[in-house]
């Protein structure tokens, strides 16, 4: 679940390149994973703790328990692999185009670099100072861009147009396209999502969303209900409340009402069934924060 509308520094002339503690925090449990949980593993990010650079002592942060957030964890790995799985499997049916809104340190350009050779072109949405940190920790690492991904960034508290920014670095509206917003709904207005939904129908057909929401409160397991307030309470104190929570039959509506020929609720249950069977260590989503698939 992470946050992508970290407030700039008041007053700076200059906005200095700063990451995104949640994108930060999400990374490390990407980390995690490979670390605590048994094998096999359900998504592997092994350039995610490099990225992240982590002070010491990281794994004794009371967000990185390896048990106390654990479900969390397996939230965060399950959509992970879900979204790059419609990736490479869109590679087949033609889709040439993937688009991570709300990027944050996410490695797929590194970690599938022969692909943005010649087979796909990604298109890395996020803010400018988080976006300017990334760049550099990547340049630090010689992780050198792939010469198809494109850095978009967008500032939606300044006035700036998603759309426009992402024509103006190469992207073709009439190709089949994936994209995926992952952790990012919750922060933004209803309209807000609606107006991103009504946008990205229009895309080319045979286009497709994933898109990550919350449960309204009263819908989340309980087993993970007081961690999600906590979230909720953070994300409030720091600037960046949550605002939008959605029943799934709501959000399938519209998805519709939006423009797109057809959407699915994927269910914590379902990608626990999908990724998590016959497991011995217990490992797997609650329901809380769940997925939307929309095609155009």
């Amino acid at each position: 679940m992470e946050d992508h509308h970290a407030e700039a520094v008041l007053g700076s002339p200059t906005p200095q390149p700063f990451p995104d503690e949640t994108a930060i925090r999400t990374a490390l449990w990407r980390a995690l994973h490979l670390e605590v949980d048994a094998r096999p593993h359900i998504f592997t990010d092994d350039l995610s703790i490099s990225l992240a650079q982590p002070a010491n002592g990281w794994r004794g942060r009371p967000d990185m328990h390896p048990v106390g957030t654990a479900a969390f964890r397996a939230s965060i790995v399950a959509r992970a692999r879900f979204a790059e799985e419609m990736v490479l499997e869109g590679l087949e049916g033609g889709r040439r185009q993937y688009v991570i809104m709300g990027a944050g340190l996410d490695t797929f350009a590194q970690r599938h670099a022969n692909l943005l050779h010649s087979d796909l072109t990604v298109f890395e949405i996020d803010r400018p100072e988080p976006q300017a940190w990334k760049r550099s920790r990547l340049a630090a690492l010689e992780l050198a861009a792939p010469a198809r991904l494109r850095f978009v960034p967008v500032d939606f508290d300044r006035g700036q147009d998603l759309w426009s920014e992402l024509l103006a670095a190469g992207f073709d509206p009439d190709a089949p396209t994936l994209v995926s917003s992952l952790g990012l709904s919750m922060y933004l207005s209803n309209p807000a999502n609606r107006a991103i939904l009504r946008r990205i129908s229009q895309i080319a057909a045979g286009s497709v969303l994933v898109m990550s929401f919350i449960l309204p409160l009263s819908h989340v397991d309980k087993k993970i209900r007081t961690g999600v307030e906590q979230s909720m309470k953070g994300a409030a104190q720091g600037g960046s409340p949550w605002l939008s929570f959605y029943d799934p039959a709501d959000l399938v509506r519209i998805a519709v009402e939006e423009g797109f020929r057809t959407a699915v609720h994927v269910s914590a249950e379902d990608l626990a069934t999908r990724y998590f069977r016959n497991r011995q260590d217990g490992l797997r989503p609650l329901r809380g924060e769940e997925l939307l698939v929309a095609s155009t």
